[in-house]
């Protein structure tokens, strides 16, 4: 196959990468300006990462939210001593943890149907939902060290089996300070960006990568070069493999790892995006150990491909969590 063939067919449109960097350099100027008149980051502020739930506003608060954050629920009610005790420690984790989890607060009493669908036997009972799928954390008034402790693995396998890596959340400012500029990362990234870029139109990819990693290793979350390292990767990986060979062994051997892994980098360099996720989530799903991690960590990285807003990424984040859970 030859790289300047190859069809992306919308998904992984090489000019979107530099269009990605024009945009960001809009998006920092404005930001720079909202500094200037006082006007926030673009983030949640700290008070937001604690907010109250009920029956009403539960999908789009809590599931819908937990596709981009962990949201750790805490059931209470206003009659409950230990709710008291372990409430106040939840809202303080929850702004210290700096918008790695949402912390969503509902009161039993007003909201009995969620109660009800959580299976909550007892209060305080504190759960979490993570890419839509609900996990129990403890009941109780914990110790704080393991309130911690729980919160610190709820992070870990959010970000390492889901990608969510968490809410940008803004700083608040002493009253009367002058805003701070905001801190732009070092380093000649246009050009470096500019060279991926033709890199991928000469079909280099293995340049591409390079240049893409270089950005990376002095701005890690630098998202056009994440977005665009995360393209080079796909495109260098199935440049030298023969597609009528690679469909036949992904239909005869479908519980062979390494072929639908290399199936699901050709569907979704076709543009048969729900494909390529449906593959490696139906993978998931009869695997184990190793083959399972490793399955699941190329779906991860072809969310990053197709990009973290997608409806199609959004779904199949909780068709995974399914999956695992």
């Amino acid at each position: 196959m030859q790289p300047r063939n190859m069809s992306m067919s919308g998904v992984v449109d090489l000019a979107a990468v530099k269009a990605a960097q024009e945009a960001k350099a809009k998006a920092e100027q404005a930001r720079a300006d909202a500094a200037r008149q006082g006007g926030g980051g673009g983030g949640v502020t700290p008070a937001s990462l604690v907010i109250d739930v009920d029956e009403a506003g539960f999908e789009r608060e809590v599931l819908q939210r937990s596709t981009e954050v962990p949201v750790v629920i805490d059931f209470w009610a206003e009659w409950c001593e230990p709710c008291k005790q372990l409430s106040p420690v939840l809202e303080r984790l929850a702004v210290e943890y700096n918008g790695r989890f949402l912390l969503a607060k509902i009161d039993v009493d007003a909201n009995q149907m969620l109660m009800q669908q959580f299976g909550v036997q007892g209060i305080p009972a504190v759960f979490a939902v993570v890419a839509g799928q609900a996990l129990p954390l403890f009941q109780g008034a914990a110790a704080e060290a393991q309130i911690r402790g729980t919160l610190d693995q709820l992070v870990q396998v959010a970000e390492e089996r889901f990608g969510l890596t968490g809410l940008t959340v803004d700083g608040d400012a002493e009253p009367g300070s002058a805003p701070e500029a905001p801190e732009m990362p070092a380093g000649p990234y246009d050009a470096l960006l500019e060279a991926a870029v033709q890199a991928l139109d000469a079909g280099d990819f293995g340049g591409a990568v390079q240049a893409y990693r270089n950005v990376l290793s002095d701005d890690p979350a630098n998202t056009e070069a994440k977005l665009g390292l995360a393209q080079a990767e796909l495109l260098q990986r199935v440049q030298g493999l023969d597609p009528q060979q690679v469909r036949k062994d992904a239909a005869e051997k479908p519980g062979d790892v390494a072929a639908q892994i290399a199936g699901a980098d050709l569907d979704l360099v076709g543009g048969h995006v729900e494909d390529a996720f449906g593959r490696l989530i139906d993978t998931v799903r009869v695997t184990v150990g190793d083959d399972r991690d490793a399955v699941r960590v190329r779906l991860l990285e072809l969310f990053e491909v197709v990009g973290g807003d997608d409806p199609r990424v959004i779904a199949a984040r909780r068709a995974l969590a399914r999956a695992l859970f």
